[in-house]
């Protein structure tokens, strides 16, 4: 990549291929970094935040940032029944979370639970592939053995995941 100074404009150009934050304007940028970043670096950490009998049983599921009339507040979803597990060791969550970031990311957290689904809805959804119903009379109208089989495993793998 190239990068070139034009004096008559005080303008900078670059040549070739820029990161996608470099296009991005500069207060996109901004938001970007408070609020997204708080979220991502708590999803990738959750395991070191709360410890792995909390990790089992709760997740994050958004991040509201600070502004004029509130603090910043993170939502975590916890399983049903074990809501006072997670609200005696709240306190301890937030430091952790603050000391990672190096300052008061999140001042607060709301918890928010939920059913876990049946043992027997699980198991007449696992045996289902990923593929509809529609979809599978399409794959089956494939007159081409190869590229049948590979959606179908495909479908399989994707249920996986």
């Amino acid at each position: 990549m190239n990068s070139k100074n034009y004096n008559k404009n005080n303008r900078k150009f670059i040549q070739g291929l820029r990161s996608f934050k470099d296009i991005l304007p500069s207060k996109v940028k901004k938001l970007i970094n408070k609020k997204g970043q708080i979220y991502s670096e708590t999803l990738d950490n959750w395991r070191y935040f709360v410890g792995n009998d909390l990790f089992d049983i709760s997740f994050p599921k958004s991040f509201k940032n600070e502004n004029k009339l509130g603090s910043s507040c993170l939502t975590v979803m916890v399983k049903r029944g074990n809501e006072v597990n997670f609200e005696y060791s709240k306190n301890l969550v937030i430091e952790k979370i603050n000391s990672f970031f190096g300052y008061d990311a999140v001042q607060n957290i709301k918890l928010v639970s939920f059913e876990e689904k049946n043992e027997e809805f699980k198991l007449k959804q696992s045996s289902n592939d990923v593929t509809k119903n529609k979809y599978k009379k399409q794959i089956s109208d494939i007159k081409n053995d190869k590229i049948k089989n590979s959606l179908l495993e495909l479908s399989k793998v994707y249920k996986k995941k």
